[in-house]
């Protein structure tokens, strides 16, 4: 996939050049699971997998949007000025979302002929959706003038997914695909969005990070996200919080014995060791301590599996056979309910321990899951 092609895929469809093509990427996080809508800390770096966006700005009110992805090959023809949010109106709610969000925000965005090519893997919990969202932001932004900083795209793009698809997600995975930069994971405040770019090169220390898609497809829109997002924030009411990220992990224990049952402490468990465990991470990688983030990955998993309860039996086997063949480290990425895991291993144990998972998979009888190594890539950028 080259800029070139996804621009001749666009003349190709509507009769004219585009007036550029954008970029953003999916991404991977290390460590900080479902702590964003919980206004805690996250740690995701960006993929050099990216959704581009080719496009041309239109004066007639219409959006023209065509993914060379979609199974229907359609061109999506929709008038600006109606658009109303529509949940599980399928993939053209995303672009479309964003349209509508500018203009709710009194943006003169009139509309837009978009062509989409992508080759971020979808439903493996790497953010295709977010990806998309942030291309066609940064793109809106540039061919309409409208000046928007990246992390204001990335609000609206939250608000795309939010508002118009119906999607609760916090704003991890568009700040990710906005503001990463290459060679860095970024560690991010969701509260205030302060961020600082964390060295991440793990070649020069002889390690990879390697992601495990199970390909087990999950939607996020299906109802597991949203109720432990809602249990989250009614724990914290409970508890007198605005939101879990004010509960120190050394008031936990208080904290867990004032809830009434065992799955609003799981919950309120894993968000204050989550956010722990994003800050002693970034420590580790400040001093210099890569290999020591290992133990550190394959807790959180557990966290998220006996506490969040977001885990499936491909992660599962995923994380455990990685760990036993002689990985650092592991744990699943993502919302949860299928998707990806990630995995911290010495650059001479690449070999064997993507044959043990690929073997595991086979003896359990799954799908062979897809394998390939995350190099923290740059973000949202136009190409051409």
């Amino acid at each position: 996939m080259t800029a070139n092609d996804t621009a001749s895929a666009f003349t190709s469809l509507y009769g004219h050049a585009p007036t550029g093509v954008w970029a953003a990427p999916g991404r991977v996080n290390l460590i900080g699971e479902h702590t964003d809508y919980n206004e805690g800390f996250v740690l995701p770096l960006a993929l050099p997998h990216t959704v581009e966006a080719a496009v041309r700005p239109r004066t007639d009110g219409r959006l023209r949007v065509h993914s060379g992805q979609a199974p229907d090959g359609l061109t999506h023809d929709l008038a600006v000025g109606e658009l109303t949010p529509r949940p599980g109106g399928g993939w053209v709610g995303y672009p479309a979302g964003v349209v509508w969000a500018l203009r709710d925000a009194g943006h003169p965005v009139d509309g837009a002929d978009i062509h989409l090519n992508s080759d971020v893997p979808t439903g493996a919990g790497l953010s295709s959706s977010a990806a998309l969202e942030c291309a066609v932001a940064f793109a809106l932004n540039d061919v309409y003038e409208l000046g928007l900083p990246a992390t204001a795209l990335a609000r609206f793009a939250q608000r795309a997914e939010n508002a118009f698809v119906g999607v609760p997600c916090g704003v991890l995975d568009q700040m990710a695909s906005a503001c990463c930069t290459e060679g860095h994971a970024l560690h991010l405040d969701t509260r205030d969005l302060a961020q600082r770019q964390v060295p991440f090169d793990l070649a020069s220390l002889g390690l990879r990070l390697l992601v495990v898609d199970t390909q087990v497809k999950h939607d996020l829109a299906d109802g597991g996200y949203a109720e432990r997002r809602a249990g989250c924030e009614a724990a914290a009411a409970s508890l007198g919080l605005p939101a879990l990220r004010d509960l120190s992990l050394d008031d936990l224990d208080t904290a867990l014995a004032a809830l009434p049952d065992a799955t609003s402490r799981g919950l309120v468990r894993h968000i204050v060791t989550e956010n722990d465990r994003v800050n002693r991470v970034v420590a580790l990688l400040d001093s210099g301590q890569v290999r020591d983030v290992g133990p550190l990955l394959t807790e959180s998993h557990a966290s998220m599996r006996d506490d969040f309860v977001i885990s499936c039996p491909e992660l599962d086997l995923a994380v455990d056979t990685a760990n036993a063949a002689g990985a650092l480290g592991a744990r699943m990425t993502g919302g949860g309910f299928g998707g990806s895991a990630i995995v911290l291993v010495e650059e001479d144990a690449v070999d064997p321990v993507s044959a043990a998972v690929h073997g595991a998979f086979a003896a359990a009888g799954h799908r062979p899951p897809r394998m390939f190594p995350a190099v923290p890539g740059p973000g949202a950028r136009r190409l051409r």
